[in-house]
């Protein structure tokens, strides 16, 4: 098997971008893609939506440890104006000021961390955000540009047909073909004039002596009227 896999991945590289070429469809593998942009934006929204989450809850904690480090610094100051005012032992007062000065410490801790805890997830908000419009306008622009893509491949589909159909077709034979009933035609309209002569040929003759007489006999009438008119005209008849 291993030695199959060898000789697979030997194959030329102009073959293998070949076949690559021919399995590849521009409009399905674009589809592809913005498919798995899709897939990486719904991941990246989860994850933004989990570390916006944490940053919330950063915040939150930071704002809590705040308040409890006023809260225990009041606590110790009233402490020692009670044992100031005798309202309480002093030295109860300062012991219980100092617990409370001590809590105010913690929360002041707290506090601190809380608060670089917001500022590392605002940060990581931030990124993500920037991310997710990235994906955002990405998806949208191949989106946009799926349109033409389809069209485009339409049309190239359509010339690349258009072309291998006119170059498989036989231009010097179908012109030579054309030529040929050209000529044929051309042999039969003068057959049919050489036919159309032949017929007239005997006729002609008989027209021509036929004509001849009808040439004669108009003279001759036209002969006889004139004497007529002449002889009318002496005898004085209208």
């Amino acid at each position: 098997m291993a030695g199959f896999l060898r000789r697979l991945f030997s194959l030329g590289s102009a073959e293998a971008h070949s076949i690559i070429d021919k399995l590849e469809d521009p409009v399905k593998m674009t589809e592809q893609g913005i498919r798995d942009l899709k897939k990486d934006l719904d991941e990246a929204m989860h994850n933004f939506a989990e570390v916006k989450a944490v940053a919330i809850k950063a915040e939150r904690d930071m704002e809590k440890s705040k308040n409890g480090n006023l809260d225990w610094e009041r606590k110790a100051m009233s402490l020692l104006q009670q044992g100031q005012s005798g309202k309480l032992d002093k030295e109860k007062a300062e012991r219980l000021a100092s617990e409370a000065l001590a809590r105010k410490e913690e929360c002041n801790k707290q506090y601190l961390i809380a608060k670089q805890a917001n500022e590392s997830q605002n940060q990581a908000v931030q990124t993500l955000q920037k991310n997710i419009e990235s994906l955002k306008s990405n998806i949208q622009q191949y989106e946009n540009e799926l349109v033409t893509l389809k069209a485009r491949a339409k049309t190239a589909m359509a010339t690349s047909k258009i072309n291998k159909q006119l170059a498989s077709f036989d231009s010097t034979g179908t012109v030579a073909l054309l030529e040929r009933m050209k000529e044929k035609v051309e042999a039969e309209e003068n057959l049919a004039l050489a036919y159309g002569d032949m017929s007239s040929m005997s006729t002609n003759i008989e027209d021509e002596i036929n004509q001849a007489l009808i040439s004669d006999n108009s003279g001759s009438e036209t002969s006889q009227t004139a004497e007529l008119a002449a002889l009318k005209a002496k005898m004085g008849i209208q």
